[in-house]
C-alpha cells in the first residue's frame, strides 16, 4: 500500500447488538459514525480493512465549495466549517487549512462559466472571485504562464488525506464508537423487509439501521440483496512530490491541466484532472446505459478503458456467496491499483514546466485509487425502498472527501429517521429508475 495513512487501534471485544452499524471507515463512514455516537447512537464501525485505506487517503486532499454541482453545494458550505471545527473538537490536526483555491485559464469560455455559476453561488451565500490577467499575475506570480483570468476562492481550503479519517475515527471511538478494522460485512440480516442486522465475518452485530459507505465496493454489496446502485469505478493516479518551495500562493490550485496541493510538509501532491481508467467489468456492462450520457460527454475522452484482472475479481466482478462463506470483501482487504506512470510523468513535467522554481524536485511516492461515480456525479446518500433501516452514502464521483463530514451528517440524520438538515431529494438512490431523465454532469 503506497499511501500512508495514520494507523487506528480497534476497540476492544466485539459488540453483538448496537443502534446502528456504519460499513466502511472511510472518511464518509467515520463521519457518520462521529455524527451518531454524538447523538448518544451506540454505533459499531466496520471495515474490511484499515481505517481510511482506500480512497480516503489517496483522494487530491482538495476541501472546496467553487465548481460544485449546484446540488452539492450546500453540502460542501456546511463541510467546510465543520472542517474548521472538527481539529478543536477532537483535539487533532487534520492538516486543514483554510488556504484558498485558485483556478487559471486562458479561455473566455472558462471565464464566462465561473462568472454564471458564482452568481448561482451567490444566491446560496457562497462567493468567489474572478480575477483579470493582471490580477492573476499578482495572484500567482511564479507561474510562467500569461493568463487570461481565473478564479479565487479564499474561504476554501484543503487538509491532509492521510492524517483525516484516523483523527475522526479515533474522535468517534473516544465517544464510544466500537471500531473493528479487518472485520469484514458480508451481508445483511433482513426481517420482514427492515434491517436486523450485518453478517461479518466475524459474526453477526444486531442492529435495527445500517449505513454502507463501502466506496467502491457499495455497489457490489447492495448487488448481493438485490439492489441496483448504478455506478463506475474509475482508476485514477498521483504522486507527491519531494520537497519543494511554495510556488502557489494558494493551498491548492488548476493550472495547465494540472492540480496541485501544497501540503503541510512541505511537499506537493500532483493529479491530472480527469484522466483515468475505466476497467471493463460486469458491473460496467450492467449500467452501461445508465452511463451512456457519461460515455458520450468530453469527460469519456480523457478515459483509457482496460480488460484486466478486475472481470473476475474485486467490486466489479460478478457473482454470488452466502452469508457463512468468504466473501469478495475478504480476499481484497485494500483494493490498491498501480498508479498510471504515464500520469505520473506528465504531472511532474507540467509542473515544472509551470513553475520553473520546482526543477530538480522528484516523486517521493505515486499511487493509485478507485473513484466511485455516478452517472450524474452526484452522490448517493439516501434511503433505500426495498429495505428499511438502509441508508446508502456513496458514488462521491470523486468529491467525498470534500464533503465527507457534511455527507456522514446527513446520512446519520437519515439512518435515525430525523428532518435532514438539507433537502435530501437530489441524492435519492431512486432517480436512477423512478424514470427521472439523468441530468447532464455539471461538476467541474
Amino acid at each position: 500500500m503506497p499511501t500512508d495513512v495514520e494507523a487506528v487501534s480497534d476497540s476492544p471485544g466485539f459488540p453483538s447488538e448496537v443502534d446502528v452499524v456504519v460499513i466502511g471507515a472511510g472518511i464518509v463512514g467515520v463521519s457518520t459514525a462521529y455524527e451518531l455516537a454524538r447523538k448518544g447512537v451506540s454505533v459499531a464501525l466496520i471495515d474490511k480493512g484499515i481505517v481510511g485505506g482506500e480512497q480516503s487517503s489517496r483522494n487530491w486532499g482538495w476541501v472546496r465549495q467553487q465548481n460544485r454541482d449546484p446540488y452539492e453545494l450546500a453540502l460542501a458550505m456546511y463541510s467546510l466549517q465543520r472542517w474548521e471545527q472538527l481539529g478543536p473538537e477532537l483535539g487533532r490536526d487534520l492538516g486543514f487549512r483554510r488556504a484558498g483555491i485558485l483556478y487559471c485559464t486562458r479561455h473566455q469560455a472558462d471565464l464566462d462559466r465561473w462568472e454564471k455559476w458564482g452568481a448561482a453561488a451567490r444566491e446560496q451565500g457562497f462567493h468567489s472571485q474572478i480575477l483579470t490577467a493582471s490580477e492573476m499575475k499578482k495572484r500567482s506570480p511564479l507561474s510562467s504562464s500569461s493568463w487570461l483570468g481565473g478564479v479565487w476562492s479564499p474561504t476554501d481550503g484543503k487538509a491532509e488525506p492521510s492524517l483525516a479519517a484516523p483523527a475522526i475515527a479515533e474522535g468517534a471511538k473516544q465517544i464510544g464508537v466500537s471500531l473493528h478494522q479487518n472485520c469484514a460485512a458480508r451481508g445483511l440480516e433482513i426481517t420482514n423487509g427492515r434491517v436486523a442486522g450485518v453478517w461479518t465475518e466475524h459474526g453477526l452485530i444486531k442492529a435495527s439501521a445500517v449505513v454502507c459507505a463501502g466506496g467502491a465496493w457499495t455497489s457490489r454489496f447492495c448487488r448481493h440483496h438485490g439492489i441496483d446502485l448504478p455506478a463506475a469505478n474509475i482508476g485514477g493516479t498521483a504522486l507527491q512530490t519531494t520537497a519543494a518551495p511554495d510556488v502557489l500562493g494558494a493551498g491548492c490550485a488548476h493550472v495547465s491541466d494540472l492540480a496541485l496541493r501544497r501540503r503541510i510538509d512541505g511537499t506537493y501532491t500532483l493529479a491530472i484532472p480527469g484522466r483515468g481508467t475505466v476497467s471493463i467489468a460486469p458491473q460496467g456492462m450492467r449500467y452501461a446505459t445508465k452511463f451512456y450520457q457519461m460515455y458520450r460527454s468530453k469527460i469519456a475522452k480523457k478515459l483509457k478503458y482496460r480488460l484486466n484482472g478486475s472481470f473476475w475479481n474485486g467490486p466489479e466482478a460478478w457473482g454470488g456467496w452466502d452469508n457463512d462463506q468468504v466473501s469478495p470483501f475478504e480476499k481484497i482487504r485494500i483494493l490498491d491499483p498501480a498508479p498510471d506512470a504515464q500520469l505520473v510523468k506528465q504531472a511532474l513535467i507540467t509542473a515544472v514546466k509551470e513553475f520553473p522554481a520546482l526543477g530538480g524536485i522528484g516523486v517521493a511516492r505515486s499511487w493509485g485509487g478507485m473513484i466511485d461515480t455516478s452517472p450524474d456525479l452526484i452522490p448517493v446518500i439516501s434511503k433505500v425502498d426495498k429495505v428499511a433501516g438502509l441508508v446508502i452514502a456513496s458514488s462521491f464521483s470523486g468529491h467525498g472527501f470534500g464533503i465527507g463530514p457534511g455527507a456522514g451528517r446527513l446520512a446519520s440524520e437519515l439512518a435515525l429517521d430525523e428532518d435532514p438538515f438539507v433537502d435530501p431529494a437530489p441524492y435519492r438512490l431512486s432517480r436512477f429508475s423512478d424514470g427521472s431523465a439523468i441530468r447532464p454532469a455539471e461538476m467541474m
